[in-house]
């Protein structure tokens, strides 16, 4: 199965669950406060499955777009109501019940993610340990007085066990002033305290990948040395002369040190001509290549056909899994979603003031391709992108605009500050400026999808 039909399943999967997640979240609430629901729809568009469940005959719907969904109850306002059923519509409903449905789609939301992460804690997340591989002297974590082999302990008193958490903890400690305080374990085993000072460049480092990069660290990795294994028939390799067995030293005389370098420097020459240089049985050759092109996630990428050896083997000392059990994943799982959630909100925050990079906005192209890749590293994976994109839809569906449940949360508030509903024009402006405040979001989080597609 292609990566590109990969992707798109899993992100149908994952909005579907977490729209039912959602929209289950407000039919579970008025149901318990008495509201009539009329129908709980998955998708918009023509129904491809219903069914009516219960003394009111709730009709479950699977729709033909599954992009979205709704929970549609009995509204004095969205026609007549029978004077039997008009103290079970949703207008009728005591305020605090009103506000109640609201909040219950992005509460379900947040429940969700709890689960998702009890899950993974239950089942153990994987990671390496956070020791550094290199260190340039010349970046902020080498004038800090980092080096290789240091393992991060602990950011701003946190102890981390993996790179994610390091990544997510060190990007949380950044946004606070530009400075990160951490705790290290040098090779000799010493402890030494460090602070990254990356003031003013926030902005930068907070763009997709660029953390450690622009940091200057690189995290350990096993070595994979640059020597060919298998050789394509009819390769571009094959016809240049290469043989499994060569090692591969240098691409148009930039040295190659290990098989990631040689994958990158291939990939950035396509429909090219190179000298690559490789050694054979001590001997040096120099072979050209006319490197082929082949697309991957929407961009050319040159390749010549050609199979590396495997990379050593990663010890145990390298591995960092963290597992609690059953009971223990609960207040883990918790503070997980606490700590996702945070530091969402200060990203968002931050974005505002114009400290974090407004490229982490993302589409759905970016975020179907997120889903499939998940998807295929398993459960864990993707139930963690999963708590990822649902509280995202939590926080999201709060704001306080229009269209969104923040936003009649607002009208709601105005009423009860008031003391009677806001005009149905001034609604229906707000209803308007929401509109095309998300149609400008979602204008420029395609935007990014494309610009990280064509980068």
């Amino acid at each position: 199965m292609s990566n590109v039909l990969i992707s798109i399943l899993s992100f149908l999967l994952a909005i579907s669950v977490l729209v039912a997640v959602h929209e289950f979240g407000h039919f579970w609430v008025a149901r318990k406060i008495g509201i009539k629901v009329l129908r709980f729809s998955i998708g918009f568009g023509r129904p491809l499955w219903s069914r009516k469940i219960g003394v009111d005959q709730t009709e479950l719907v699977i729709a033909s777009i599954p992009l979205g969904g709704y929970v549609k109850m009995l509204d004095e306002r969205e026609g007549e109501v029978p004077e039997c059923d008009r103290q079970r519509s949703f207008n009728s409903a005591p305020m605090w019940g009103r506000m109640a449905v609201l909040v219950g789609g992005p509460a379900a939301n947040f429940l969700f993610a709890i689960f998702a992460y009890w899950i993974m804690f239950v089942v153990g997340v994987p990671g390496l340990a956070p020791v550094v591989g290199e260190i340039a002297p010349d970046t902020i974590a080498g004038q800090a007085g980092m080096r290789g082999g240091d393992q991060i302990l602990q950011v701003r008193g946190k102890a981390v066990a993996t790179w994610e958490s390091a990544m997510l903890n060190l990007l949380d400690d950044m946004l606070d002033d530009g400075r990160i305080e951490f705790q290290v374990r040098g090779e000799d085993g010493a402890t030494r305290n460090l602070v990254l000072d990356a003031t003013g460049k926030e902005s930068q480092l907070t763009e997709p990948g660029a953390l450690f990069d622009g940091l200057g660290i690189r995290p350990w990795q096993p070595y994979w040395p640059a020597t060919i294994e298998v050789v394509d028939p009819d390769g571009p390799a094959e016809q240049a002369g290469m043989l499994p067995g060569d090692r591969v030293v240098a691409i148009d005389d930039i040295e190659v040190g290990d098989w990631p370098a040689l994958v990158s420097q291939l990939q950035d020459r396509p429909d090219q001509q190179v000298r690559v240089t490789v050694q054979r049985d001590g001997v040096s050759k120099s072979l050209l290549v006319n490197v082929a092109s082949m697309q991957r996630e929407g961009r050319t990428v040159g390749r010549i056909g050609v199979q590396g050896v495997r990379p050593e083997a990663v010890p145990d000392s390298m591995h960092g899994t963290t597992r609690y059990g059953p009971l223990g994943a609960i207040p883990a799982a918790l503070t997980k979603t606490w700590d996702m959630t945070t530091l969402t909100l200060r990203m968002l925050w931050k974005m505002l003031e114009g400290v974090v990079s407004p490229k982490n906005i993302s589409g759905p192209i970016n975020i179907a391709q997120y889903a499939g890749v998940s998807a295929s590293m398993g459960l864990v994976a993707f139930a963690s992108f999963l708590a990822v994109v649902s509280i995202s839809l939590g926080i999201i569906n709060l704001m306080p605009v229009p269209m969104l449940d923040g936003g009649q949360l607002l009208y709601h508030f105005a009423e009860l500050i008031t003391g009677k509903p806001l005009p149905e024009r001034v609604q229906m402006i707000g209803h308007q400026a929401g509109l095309v405040l998300l149609a400008m979001l979602m204008t420029f989080a395609f935007y990014n999808d494309i610009a990280r597609l064509l980068d």
